[in-house]
């Protein structure tokens, strides 16, 4: 609901300046300030209508609050006049003052804004629309009811947002077409495997969706492209209320998902929760076919998972200056997976049968505690964070015709531990200027568990009983950050730096059959600055110009830099790099945003340099050159750019239709190594047949997304959705053009329309789907395919009501990268 408010705020602000009249006897004008605060919690409400009116209630000029509630009204005729403050659900606050002589400036200090008796039922929670809304350092999509009726997880409705796509194949995610992007939820990092974590959150369960692709000092420096911040719901509304939602999916097998959010409030404490599940089966299939010999693999997945996510929480208000939170999130996760890879040839087919079962649970503990001074907007804020991972895996790998290799099941044991502590500190130093300031320590620890009864190829391409192997990770990041602000009439300026001591220690440790062992250590401590500048231009309520630097890093990832094989197939195993160091990105960023009268466009330019660029490479498996079989690792390079540009659009043509629009266009280099054999003869083919290349790639790559929304009448209305992904070059291969179309109704019923019934159909054509030609280390073409061409039914309801004032909680910013996996 806030963010349809914030909409609505910025409309009619909008709206009150396009009625503002000009008077030729008037040439002088002072300026009105001020803070907006909820009375209540003392809390800062941004998008606060402030009006200026003559003694005639007529409207003259206005605007609104900013985030931290403060505004700035410029140009204010001379004269008695009412500042009129309204926010909806609160009570409107009318101040008299007089712009003239000796008193041009008028500062109002701390308005406090109480909540207005009446409800708000007539406001539904979960807007109808999603809106994507341009801030200083981020874009923030609220998902309406039609993003959580076109996907049933995270990932379905990933490919919706702009600037973001979902790899189907590997479950990767990746922004402005790069993968070393962040995921947090609730702005913290879950331990459990990003390609995972999406597909186990509801989408019923998201509130919003932040993209921060240039983060400033204040937020840890992880994450070339940017950050990913997946909110859930929590709302602080008084007495009891809530959402349900249901829905089902399917294709080829049926899916199952469900949510619930609940709110209890009074008087001091504010108590919350949100559980969401995802069950059902979902079949996948590809194939590939050799050039070189001949060959076709065809691939078959059936993923059978049920996902529970499960979410507390407690505010309690000590007092006006005092204020502490606790909640947690809990994941809990089985899933069985089966699959056949099966090779033919001209004369003789070869399979690989497997199954797995794995469990993990997740549980993230977070304390904050918010004080705030005499001035309210000078804030110290405490953050304790807990997050710890637990997964068992259990595969079973089973062949035919084939003497190499035999079968055999691995187990796989993982634990991991992250505490994360901040401590921030917000000083205004004038009404214009402010410092903030921090320290963080983040901890993190992973122990991997590695059982096999298989058998592998040593180094001198004789067989042995594959080695048993532990994997032990730690990484300790101390840091600390000081950024400065200014407001300059239409400028606003911030600057920043944050220093960072990094401490990574890994060891892997194999154990043979013959009781010998093999100890790999790694060690790599660095300590590194992060700069970061912002200008932002404002010469008038329409127009909008923002200018923007930072240096990031990108840290290798646990399946970057872990020994123990990640997957594997009769063809192709995948591998970490213990050695691989991390790269550092410079990336500098423009954008300009218009207000229409009938919505906003905003249009951005980035470019982007990166040391140490980290890639995947593919090179031949030289145990066994003459199986013609490969090994996917990672590596470091060379230093190598990306630039881009994107625009994007909320605009409603007519009072029936409303339309949000993105494209972005965007080249980069990429640098790696591939490998050949160079000889016809691959039965004779040995390590010195291998030709060893330095490749480099420049692409160019563009999307294109569209979503319609047409409301036939308050209680109907139907979606229509359209993107394109156009061709990809990389090292290895070429993905070729994507594209789908989906459909959608909405009907509300009952009372205050509490209740919503939606179906969406996805990908009606049938055309999503990704493939692909390459040339390295073989020649080959493939493709794979999903469940898309997907129909969907869903029904939500909301209960209880009355009116909001949310707490605003700290997001705050802890990313690790967490590598994955893909047949390419």
């Amino acid at each position: 609901m806030k963010p349809l408010l914030y909409l609505c705020a910025i409309l009619f602000s909008i709206s009150i300046a396009h009625a503002k009249t000009a008077d030729p006897k008037i040439d002088k004008t002072g300026t009105v300030l001020g803070t907006v605060l909820d009375a209540a919690l003392k809390q800062p409400l941004p998008y606060v209508n402030i009006i200026i009116k003559d003694t005639k209630n007529t409207n003259i000029t206005g605007g609104i609050s900013l985030d931290d509630g403060t505004f700035t009204i410029n140009q204010v005729p001379e004269g008695d006049i009412i500042v009129s403050i309204q926010y909806i659900g609160y009570k409107t606050v009318n101040k008299n003052i007089t712009i003239g002589k000796n008193n041009y400036t008028v500062n109002l200090g701390t308005i406090l804004l109480e909540e207005a008796a009446e409800g708000l039922d007539a406001v539904t929670v979960v807007a109808e629309v999603s809106t994507i809304q341009q801030k200083v350092d981020r874009k923030v999509i609220t998902v309406g009811k039609d993003l959580t009726t076109s996907g049933t997880s995270a990932s379905d409705i990933m490919n919706n947002i702009p600037s973001v796509s979902i790899d189907q194949q590997s479950g990767n995610i990746s922004l402005r077409g790069n993968e070393n992007v962040r995921v947090m939820v609730d702005g913290k990092l879950s331990n459990v495997p990003i390609a995972q974590l999406l597909k186990q959150i509801p989408s019923t369960s998201i509130k919003e969706i932040e993209l921060i692709t240039n983060p400033s000092a204040k937020y840890n420096p992880e994450g070339m492209s940017g950050i990913i911040n997946i909110k859930l719901h929590k709302n602080t509304k008084i007495g009891f209320n809530g959402n349900l939602n249901v829905g089902l999916t399917h294709e080829v097998f049926a899916k199952f998902n469900s949510s619930i959010d609940m709110n209890y409030r009074h008087g001091k404490f504010n108590f919350y929760g949100n559980y969401g599940n995802n069950i059902g089966k979902n079949d996948n299939f590809g194939s590939i076919s050799r050039l070189d010999d001949n060959s076709l693999q065809n691939f078959k997945f059936q993923n059978n998972g049920k996902s529970h996510l499960y979410k507390v929480g407690v505010d309690f208000y000590m007092n006006d200056k005092n204020t502490i939170s606790f909640f947690t999130n809990q994941n809990i996760y089985n899933g069985n997976n089966t699959g056949s890879a099966i090779i033919s040839y001209t004369s003789l087919t070869q399979g690989q049968l497997f199954n797995n079962t794995s469990s993990n649970n997740s549980g993230q503990y977070n304390l904050a505690y918010k004080h705030e001074f005499t001035d309210e907007n000078e804030t110290l804020d405490i953050e304790i964070d807990y997050n710890d991972f637990e997964n068992d895996e259990l595969a079973n790998f089973d062949f035919f015709n084939f003497n190499f290799p035999t079968n055999y099941v691995d187990n796989v044991d993982t634990q991991r531990q992250q505490t994360t502590v901040n401590i921030d500190y917000v000083k205004p130093i004038t009404d214009k200027t402010k410092i903030e300031a921090g320290l963080e320590a983040r901890l993190f620890n992973t122990n991997i568990d590695y059982m096999s009864t298989g058998q592998s190829f040593s180094s001198e391409g004789d067989i042995i009983p594959t080695p048993s192997t532990g994997f032990d990770y730690n990484r300790d990041i101390y840091s600390a950050y000081l950024t400065y602000g200014k407001t300059l009439e239409k400028w606003n300026y911030q600057v920043g730096l944050r220093a960072e001591q990094v401490i990574v220690t890994a060891d892997a440790l194999k154990t043979f059959n013959n009781s010998s062992t093999e100890f790999i250590p790694f060690e790599n401590d660095y300590f590194q600055i992060y700069p970061s500048a912002f200008l932002t231009y404002n010469p008038t309520e329409k127009n909008s110009y923002q200018l923007s630097f930072s240096r990031r890093v990108d840290r290798p990832g646990l399946q970057q830099v872990n020994p123990i094989r990640e997957w594997s197939t009769p063809r192709i195993s995948s591998f970490g790099n213990t050695k691989l160091q991390p790269q550092f990105t410079n990336s500098v960023e423009t954008n300009y945003t218009r207000q229409l009268e009938k919505g906003s466009i905003t249009a951005g330019v980035f470019y982007r340099i990166i040391e140490d660029n980290i890639n995947r490479y593919v090179f031949i498996d030289r145990t066994n050159i003459t199986s013609g079989n490969s090994n996917l690792s990672y590596d470091n390079f060379d230093n190598t750019t990306a630039y881009g540009i994107e625009l994007s659009t909320n605009y409603r043509p007519t009072k029936w239709w409303s339309l949000n629009g993105s494209f972005d266009l965007y080249s980069q280099k990429q640098q790696g190594i591939i490998e050949i054999l160079d000889t016809d003869d691959i039965q004779n083919a040995s390590v010195d047949d291998i030709l060893r290349q330095d490749n480099e790639v420049e692409t160019v790559i563009w999307n294109l997304r569209a979503f319609n929304n047409f409301k036939v009448s308050k209680k109907l209305s139907f979606s229509l959705f359209a993107m394109y992904r156009g061709e990809e070059e990389s090292i290895q291969f070429t993905r070729k053009p994507m594209y789908m179309v989906n459909t959608g109704m909405r009907y509300n019923f009952l009372e205050d329309n509490r209740a919503t019934f939606s179906f969406n159909y996805n990908d009606i054509f049938n055309t999503m789907k990704f493939e692909f030609e390459g040339s390295t280390p073989f020649p080959n073409i493939g493709g794979f395919n999903w469940e898309s061409n997907t129909w969907n039914i869903a029904l939500s309801y909301r209960f209880g009501g009355n009116n909001y004032s949310a707490l605003k909680r700290k997001q705050r910013e802890n990313n690790t990268k967490s590598g994955g996996g893909g047949f390419m």
